[in-house]
Order: C-alpha cells, then sequence, then structure tokens
C-alpha cells in the first residue's frame, strides 16, 4: 500500500536477478486484465499489478464517484491470473497534497490531442502522470497495457521513450466478449439494453475493415458508413468513427497506403462512454484475441 513498499520489493527482486513485470489498473479486474497478467507472469519472474483509481484522469466526476472499486476481487483476479503483488496505494499515496491540484505534470503533445484528448480535456495529462509516477516508483520493468484503449497505449509509449524511463511497454491485444463487445471495467454499468446496443461499436468497425479490405480508397466514405451503421442504433450517441495512421493518430487520407492503419471509434452509451479499434487488414478476429462467455 506505500510507494516505499512496492520499491523495495521490486528492488530486491531485481537484485537477485528477477525480471520484473508491471500491470497498472484501475480496477475492477475483468479477463481483459487477467490476460495482461497472464502474459506478464509468463515472460517476468515478478508480477506487479497496480490498482488506483485516478482522478487526474476524469474530467467528469460523476463518472470517478461510480468507477466500481472491487478490491477484493481484484487481488483474487491476480492470484488466480499468476501475479505476486498488489499494489493499492491510498489516494494520499500517491498524491499527498490532494484534493490541491498537483503542481507537477506530465503532458503529451501530438498523439494526445486528437479523439479522445479532444473528447476528454485532460484526459492524457492524468493518464500521462500517473503513469510516470509508477513507472518512477517501480523501476526497470516491462509494463503491459492492453490495446482495447488504442490511443492510450500511444500516449504510454511517448512517455516511457521521451523521458527515458528504463520500461519496455507491452501491447496487448483486446479480449472480447463471445459478441464482440470489447471487455471493459465499465460494462457493468450497462442496462441489457444498452449492452445489446453497444453491440454495434464492433459491427461498425468490422464493416470499415471490410470496405478497407474491399479496396475502397475514400476515407470519408468509409467513416461515413460506419457512422450510419451507428446512426440506426438510437441507444447509441456516436462521438467519433475514423480511420487513423497507426503510428502518430493523425487522420488517415487514404487506404493505399503501406503505413499501418487503425480503425477507431467511441461513442456514448447510456451512462457509460465506450472505445473500441480494430486493425482494417485483419479479416476476421485473430485468435489471440480471447473470447469469454457471459462476462461484463
Amino acid at each position: 500500500t506505500t510507494v516505499a513498499e512496492l520499491g523495495d520489493r521490486l528492488e530486491a527482486a531485481r537484485a537477485t536477478g528477477h525480471t520484473v513485470g508491471l500491470v497498472p489498473t484501475m480496477g475492477a479486474l475483468h479477463d481483459g486484465h487477467r490476460s495482461l497478467v497472464e502474459r506478464a507472469a509468463a515472460e517476468c519472474d515478478l508480477v506487479a499489478v497496480t490498482v488506483f483509481v485516478n482522478p487526474l484522469q476524469f474530467g467528469n466526476p460523476d463518472d470517478l464517484d461510480h468507477y466500481p472499486r472491487t478490491l477484493d476481487a481484484d487481488s483474487a483476479v491476480v492470484a488466480g491470473a499468476g501475479g505476486h503483488l498488489l499494489f493499492a496505494p491510498a489516494l494520499t499515496e500517491m498524491y499527498p497534497d490532494f484534493p490541491t491540484p498537483v503542481r507537477t505534470s506530465v503532458a503529451v503533445a501530438g498523439v494526445s490531442e486528437g479523439w479522445e484528448g479532444a473528447s476528454r480535456p485532460g484526459h492524457f495529462d492524468g493518464v500521462s502522470t500517473v503513469v510516470s509516477k509508477l513507472f518512477a516508483m517501480a523501476g526497470r520493468c516491462r509494463a503491459y497495457f492492453g490495446e482495447k484503449d488504442f490511443q492510450q497505449l500511444a500516449v504510454v509509449r511517448t512517455v516511457a521513450r521521451d523521458l527515458s524511463f528504463p520500461v519496455e511497454i507491452v501491447g496487448c491485444s483486446t479480449v472480447r466478449d463471445e459478441d464482440g463487445l470489447a471487455l471493459s471495467s465499465r460494462n457493468v454499468r450497462l442496462a441489457p439494453g444498452e449492452r445489446r446496443a453497444a453491440l454495434v461499436l464492433h459491427r461498425a468497425l468490422r464493416v470499415g475493415a471490410a470496405a478497407v479490405r474491399a479496396g475502397q480508397l475514400s476515407v470519408p466514405a468509409i467513416e461515413a458508413q460506419m457512422a450510419s451503421l451507428v446512426a440506426e442504433e438510437p441507444l447509441v450517441d456516436l462521438d467519433y468513427a475514423v480511420l487513423v495512421d497507426a503510428g502518430d493518430l493523425t487522420r488517415a487520407t487514404s487506404t493505399g497506403t503501406d503505413r499501418p492503419q487503425q480503425l477507431l471509434i467511441a461513442a456514448q452509451v447510456g451512462p457509460v462512454r465506450l472505445i473500441d479499434n480494430l486493425d482494417p487488414r485483419q479479416a476476421v478476429l485473430p485468435p489471440q484475441f480471447r473470447v469469454t462467455k457471459g462476462t461484463n
């Protein structure tokens, strides 16, 4: 529960030649998180999972208040997935002067500015700041993040590279329920009808991917197809459905390129904002996408 404890445990492991894996989370762990811990456990000698609901990345106080907190269940998930250490600090352990605003924060230009960055001002500053703190606390390690938060992964990679943290960032494939919905801690807040409606996000991504693979060169036409499909679902309020350059997350100008691209989508479904993404050149769900049953 303390920074000192975490540092001592991880430093002791490295001193005996052990490698360290770090899985930063905000708790409410599901099978997507479980897969991150399992991957870390397969590749590292000691795995530390952090559970901290970071207030700096919530622009909406209601969203922060309703974010699920399930530490006992999280502990069981970590242990069952092969994790060794759970770091669950108090708010004042991470931000000693809270609720006074932090005096030092980290902001990433470029990749953080569009899409989620534009819709949720300050969100990625909060992510970058807390991740920087966790990297500084953990020291040399591999850090595991899910690709479902594609823009966040790009931001975290930039933080680690630009600030010279001795951390290797490992991106892990999105985990989906059997109907295609990307697993998220927020899914538990969806009513049954809203959850069914949310499936349109993945369908729209698949439509966009099919258009790319069919040779459609017009990015606006592809994006319009995705938006049109989402518009048929009255419970879903689309924010964006776009094709971007996977490297810098700028909007793609054409599909006729060898550069990696990614489809991104975000929408409000009932009380919950959901995001998802897909590599348009994947013809089918890749085998590493874990399919789960009956999981929110």
